[in-house]
Protein backbone atom coordinates (compact mmCIF):
# COMPACT_ATOMS: atom_id res chain seq x y z
CA UNK A 1 0.00 0.00 0.00
CA UNK A 2 1.22 3.47 -0.88
CA UNK A 3 1.43 5.93 2.03
CA UNK A 4 0.21 9.42 1.17
CA UNK A 5 2.78 11.81 2.63
CA UNK A 6 2.16 15.33 3.99
CA UNK A 7 3.97 16.62 0.88
CA UNK A 8 1.44 14.85 -1.37
CA UNK A 9 -1.50 16.16 0.69
CA UNK A 10 -0.04 19.67 0.36
CA UNK A 11 0.32 19.28 -3.43
CA UNK A 12 -3.26 18.00 -3.69
CA UNK A 13 -4.57 20.87 -1.54
CA UNK A 14 -2.82 23.50 -3.69
CA UNK A 15 -4.36 22.12 -6.88
CA UNK A 16 -7.79 21.60 -5.33
CA UNK A 17 -7.81 25.16 -3.95
CA UNK A 18 -7.17 26.44 -7.48
CA UNK A 19 -9.93 24.23 -8.90
CA UNK A 20 -12.58 25.36 -6.37
CA UNK A 21 -11.62 29.04 -6.55
CA UNK A 22 -14.77 31.05 -5.80
CA UNK A 23 -17.08 28.02 -6.11
CA UNK A 24 -19.57 26.77 -3.55
CA UNK A 25 -19.78 23.36 -5.24
CA UNK A 26 -17.14 21.38 -7.11
CA UNK A 27 -17.61 18.27 -9.19
CA UNK A 28 -14.65 17.17 -11.24
CA UNK A 29 -11.10 15.87 -11.21
CA UNK A 30 -7.60 17.15 -10.68
CA UNK A 31 -4.57 15.22 -11.89
CA UNK A 32 -0.88 15.76 -11.29
CA UNK A 33 2.43 13.98 -10.86
CA UNK A 34 4.67 14.09 -7.83
CA UNK A 35 8.02 12.32 -7.87
CA UNK A 36 7.32 8.94 -9.53
CA UNK A 37 3.59 8.86 -8.64
CA UNK A 38 0.69 10.05 -10.80
CA UNK A 39 -2.32 11.18 -8.78
CA UNK A 40 -5.96 11.84 -9.60
CA UNK A 41 -8.60 13.15 -7.21
CA UNK A 42 -12.16 12.87 -8.48
CA UNK A 43 -14.73 14.43 -6.17
CA UNK A 44 -18.04 16.13 -5.62
CA UNK A 45 -17.63 18.67 -2.83
CA UNK A 46 -19.69 21.33 -1.08
CA UNK A 47 -17.43 24.31 -0.35
CA UNK A 48 -18.41 26.41 2.68
CA UNK A 49 -16.93 29.90 2.89
CA UNK A 50 -16.71 32.67 5.45
CA UNK A 51 -16.14 36.38 4.95
CA UNK A 52 -13.07 38.12 6.29
CA UNK A 53 -13.27 41.92 6.39
CA UNK A 54 -9.97 43.42 5.33
CA UNK A 55 -9.29 47.16 5.14
CA UNK A 56 -9.23 47.21 1.34
CA UNK A 57 -11.59 44.32 0.52
CA UNK A 58 -13.76 41.51 1.77
CA UNK A 59 -12.22 38.05 1.35
CA UNK A 60 -14.22 34.83 1.11
CA UNK A 61 -12.08 32.00 2.42
CA UNK A 62 -12.87 28.31 2.76
CA UNK A 63 -14.26 27.45 6.20
CA UNK A 64 -15.20 23.82 5.51
CA UNK A 65 -15.33 21.27 2.73
CA UNK A 66 -18.04 18.62 2.80
CA UNK A 67 -17.26 15.66 0.56
CA UNK A 68 -20.33 14.20 -1.14
CA UNK A 69 -18.19 11.62 -2.93
CA UNK A 70 -14.47 11.27 -3.65
CA UNK A 71 -11.84 8.88 -4.97
CA UNK A 72 -8.08 9.45 -4.80
CA UNK A 73 -6.11 7.22 -7.18
CA UNK A 74 -2.35 6.77 -7.28
CA UNK A 75 -0.48 5.23 -10.21
CA UNK A 76 3.11 4.13 -10.76
CA UNK A 77 4.13 3.28 -14.33
CA UNK A 78 0.46 3.27 -15.35
CA UNK A 79 -0.57 0.73 -12.71
CA UNK A 80 -2.95 1.80 -9.94
CA UNK A 81 -1.58 1.37 -6.42
CA UNK A 82 -3.81 1.18 -3.36
CA UNK A 83 -3.20 4.09 -0.99
CA UNK A 84 -4.14 5.28 2.50
CA UNK A 85 -5.55 8.69 1.44
CA UNK A 86 -7.84 10.32 4.01
CA UNK A 87 -10.12 13.21 3.05
CA UNK A 88 -9.97 14.37 6.68
CA UNK A 89 -6.19 14.69 6.39
CA UNK A 90 -6.55 16.64 3.13
CA UNK A 91 -8.98 19.06 4.82
CA UNK A 92 -6.27 20.00 7.33
CA UNK A 93 -4.20 21.35 4.42
CA UNK A 94 -7.23 23.10 2.85
CA UNK A 95 -8.53 25.07 5.82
Amino acid sequence: MFTVTPHLYRETAIRLREAVSGCSYFSGSISFSSDDIDCKLTASLVICRKSLDMPEEELRCISDIVPVWWHFATFRDGTEILNDFSFGDLKEFML
